[in-house]
């Protein structure tokens, strides 16, 4: 079971040429027949390295615009064929070995991330011959080397170099190929799915993921447990899996949780933005006429939650900003769409700061969000409706001002972003106060003004939000002896009447939304 596999034949057909010469260039010089089809083909011929087409090697055509060129019992059963086991029908047939599979396939994800991309193209990106090879190799791994990554050639060529591959590199090459054509039928599955020809399902019966490893990660949310961090193919840019970092230590779990909650907020404003995150939860939000600025906002509300946080920002990071935040607090992650030359060289005096950029801030559309459970997961809608100006109303007797009005939205804005029970204090376009996650609202509005408190920030003139309706009067009394002018919320309890008459007890204006914004 240990025996090195010798090859003797090696079947090429890539998708992905590189380093495809380099390896053929290896093998042909072992003495190795080379297989090859189409591009693969004309790209080694052209190169100077001997390679016979498939067609030839088969004696049937490549048909069907190339539809059909590698389904032939010739290759399967070179491939498939176990050494001993099958030789007598192999010899009987004229089939030879094939010890070398070395395959890529159809770039379907990334055809169908193109924009101009029609379901037709789509259709034909969808590799069949390609898939079936390294399934077939990979099941005979006994015998044959199922290749799929071109960062493996080197590893290939050595191996030939020393004699052959062992079962153990063939096992671990052959659960590569699997997950690969895993992936990539996970890829076209879920295109399926969202195709309106093939379903009409919001939610497919059977929901396939294809994610691929970006980076092993030091350890979970606490240091017994493993952790590891996946992306999809072909990201939205300006998101967390578009990441660069520039400098810093190695990411860890807690880290890239973060840095995605404060991305998800900055990105939501057209303003320059800056958004200082503690534990999931926004702790410091600001806008101003620069980053400087909004950043100089988003820290003097909760100086004590920002350190070691996760600070972002929506527009180019630039020296000036990054030094006077150096200057101030220490940072876990700084992350902008760029970052300037000059905020690179001023981060080196903090070399263990994680810089980061992710590219431009566009909006996230048509995403699921998943939640592991007990056996399964729950998988919804992205809430992506912050609010619907048509469903909106003051139901108080006062109306709020036009500057109230932008501090209620701006403060609305917020709390879509911080975890339930959440209540946001604001003024300015800035955040005031935040009370987050706590089993009952009342006590989240006495958090938010705490923290104002604290900080010596006065409460008075300042807005109310809260994710979800009051169900008792006293989350608005405690507003309104903190010095709360005006409350948005969206509306819907049983008690919204004495809610409602409770804000006009105090002379408050509020606004419902008919939108709520739990976050768990």
């Amino acid at each position: 079971m240990n025996t090195k596999l010798q090859v003797e034949r090696a079947l090429l057909s890539v998708s992905d040429k590189t380093g495809v010469i380099e390896l053929a260039r290896a093998l042909a010089g072992a003495g190795i027949e080379l297989l090859s089809t189409g591009g693969t083909r004309a790209a080694l011929a052209e190169a100077g390295i001997e390679v016979t087409e498939v067609a030839d090697y088969t004696g049937f055509p490549e048909i069907m615009d190339g539809r059909v060129k590698t389904l032939h019992p010739k290759v399967h059963g070179g491939i498939l064929g176990r050494r001993e086991d099958d030789a007598e029908v192999m010899r009987a047939q004229g089939i030879p070995r094939i010890d070398l599979v070395v395959v890529n396939l159809y770039p379907f994800e990334a055809a169908t991330a193109r924009e101009d991309c029609t379901r037709e193209i789509a259709i034909e990106n969808i590799d069949i011959g390609g898939p079936a090879m390294l399934r077939a190799a990979a099941k005979n791994h006994a015998a044959v080397l199922a290749v799929v990554d071109p960062d493996d050639y080197p590893e290939v060529v050595e191996t030939l170099e020393s004699g052959g591959s062992t079962l153990a590199q063939r096992a671990r090459f052959a659960a590569k190929a699997f997950a690969h054509t895993a992936r990539y039928d996970a890829g076209i599955a879920a295109w399926f799915a969202s195709d309106p020809v093939a379903s009409t399902e919001d939610f497919p019966q059977a929901l396939t993921l294809g994610l691929d490893k970006k980076s092993d990660l030091r350890y979970g949310e606490n240091p017994h447990q493993r952790a590891a961090f996946y992306v999809e193919a072909n990201p939205p840019r300006g998101t967390l899996a578009r990441l660069i970092q520039i400098q810093g230590r190695a990411l860890s779990y807690n880290n890239l949780a973060d840095t995605d909650a404060a991305l998800e907020c900055v990105r939501s404003f057209t303003e320059p933005a800056c958004v200082i995150v503690k534990h999931g939860n926004p702790c410091g939000v600001a806008l101003a006429t620069d980053i400087g600025a909004a950043y100089e906002r988003a820290f003097a509300t909760d100086p004590t939650s920002a350190f070691g946080g996760i600070i972002a920002f929506n527009r180019t990071l630039d020296a000036q900003t990054l030094e006077a935040l150096l200057d101030r607090q220490f940072a876990e992650v700084v992350v902008a769409p760029r970052v300037e030359a000059a905020a690179t060289e001023a981060a080196r005096a903090r070399k263990n700061l994680r810089l980061l950029e992710v590219g431009d801030l566009a909006q996230v559309a048509g995403q699921m969000n998943l939640k592991r459970v007990g056996g399964g997961v729950l998988v919804q809608d992205a809430d992506t409706l912050c609010f619907d100006e048509a469903t909106m109303q003051t139901v108080t007797k006062r109306v709020p001002t036009a500057q109230e009005m932008s501090d209620l939205l701006f403060a609305w804005r917020v709390a879509w972003f911080v975890k339930s029970n959440a209540i946001v204090f604001a003024r300015d376009g800035a955040t005031v106060g935040v009370g987050a996650g706590q089993m009952s609202r009342v006590v989240s509005a006495r958090i938010a003004a705490m923290k104002a408190q604290d900080e010596g920030i006065a409460v008075s003139g300042a807005v109310m939000a809260s994710d979800a309706f009051f169900p008792f009067r006293d989350g608005i009394d405690t507003a309104a002896s903190a010095g709360i002018s005006a409350v948005i919320q969206p509306g819907g309890s049983i008690r919204d009447d004495e809610v409602i008459a409770a804000a006009d007890e105090h002379g408050l204006a509020m606004v419902f939304t008919s939108i709520r914004h739990f976050r768990h």
